[in-house]
């Protein structure tokens, strides 16, 4: 009996761990167009929580998309909307650094950092990625 319930410890922990995973989504956002980062990426990001669509949401600030979101007054609303619904924001520190923006991204409560090894890691575990 105690080796029974031993293994169904370890199976139910592999179960949420999996559960995580699976109700886990990254947004690898690229595009800088505003209509598309207003209408799908915020408004998506936002919804799957809010919604409970999804337990987890991350979005991947990568290339131009950090400019825009350091300089464009409504990306940055939308963006704070999203952060208090509890999307996590982070970018890419390479883009950032090239672009200026990395205190002003911090400073708006996005993470900065190196970003290639973690993606090729997200993508190698099969993790729930859509790019934008």
């Amino acid at each position: 009996m105690g080796c029974e319930a031993s293994y169904n410890g370890k199976q139910a922990t592999r179960s949420a761990e999996k559960m995580d995973k699976d109700n886990e989504l990254f947004i690898l956002w690229t595009n800088a167009d505003v209509l598309t980062s207003e209408k799908m990426v915020m408004m998506y990001a936002t919804n799957s929580l809010l919604k409970n669509w999804w337990g987890a949401v991350t979005v991947i600030i990568w290339g131009a998309t950090a400019k825009l979101a350091a300089e464009n007054a409504l990306i940055q609303d939308k963006l704070k909307i999203a952060q208090e619904a509890g999307v996590q924001f982070t970018a890419c520190k390479a883009c950032a650094d090239q672009l200026g923006v990395t205190e002003k991204l911090e400073g708006m409560g996005i993470e900065v950092k190196y970003w290639g090894q973690p993606l090729t890691e997200i993508l190698k575990e099969n993790k729930k990625l859509i790019t934008i």
